[in-house]
C-alpha cells in the first residue's frame, strides 16, 4: 500500500503530463517533489532561456517562481481555481546556463487569497532569485 506522500507526487506528476503542452512544457519545466508542503521544480536553462548578456532571463525566472507557486497553491486549493493576482520578484544574483531547482511554499492563506514565496538556486544551491506570490480563489 502506497503512502499519501507517493499519491500526492503521482497526482503532481499527472498534472505535470496535462501541462506539457501549455507554457509550462514550452519553457521547459519538470516536476521534482512536493514533500512537507514544499514543491520543488527544476528547468534545464538552456541558451534560449538567455538574455543577450549571457545569463538567465528575467522572465523566464518569473515564470519559474509562477509555476512552483502555482502549482503549491493548486495542491492545497485542489478543488477552487486560483490566478496570480500579485507576483513580487527579487534578482539577488545571476543564474547561468545549467540546471535550476525552484522551491515554493505556503505562507498564509484565507478563503480568497493565499500567499506564497519561494526560490531559484543554480546547481550549486546558491540563491539566484526569490519571489512571493498572491493568488486568488475565482
Amino acid at each position: 500500500m502506497d503512502n499519501a506522500h507517493e499519491r500526492v507526487n503521482r497526482r503532481l506528476q499527472q498534472l505535470a503530463a496535462a501541462a506539457e503542452p501549455t507554457f509550462w512544457g514550452f519553457l521547459g519545466c519538470e516536476f521534482v517533489d512536493l514533500k512537507d508542503g514544499i514543491i520543488t521544480i527544476a528547468l534545464e536553462a538552456k541558451p534560449h532561456h538567455l538574455n543577450p548578456i549571457g545569463i538567465v532571463h528575467g522572465g523566464v525566472l518569473s515564470s519559474l517562481l509562477d509555476n512552483a507557486m502555482g502549482i503549491v497553491v493548486m495542491t492545497a486549493r485542489p478543488e477552487d481555481k486560483v490566478v496570480t493576482t500579485n507576483l513580487n520578484v527579487h534578482f539577488v544574483a545571476p543564474l547561468y546556463e545549467g540546471r535550476l531547482t525552484v522551491t515554493a511554499e505556503l505562507v498564509h492563506q484565507s478563503r480568497k487569497m493565499i500567499t506564497t514565496q519561494g526560490r531559484v538556486m543554480d546547481r550549486e544551491g546558491n540563491l539566484g532569485t526569490m519571489g512571493t506570490g498572491t493568488f486568488r480563489v475565482i
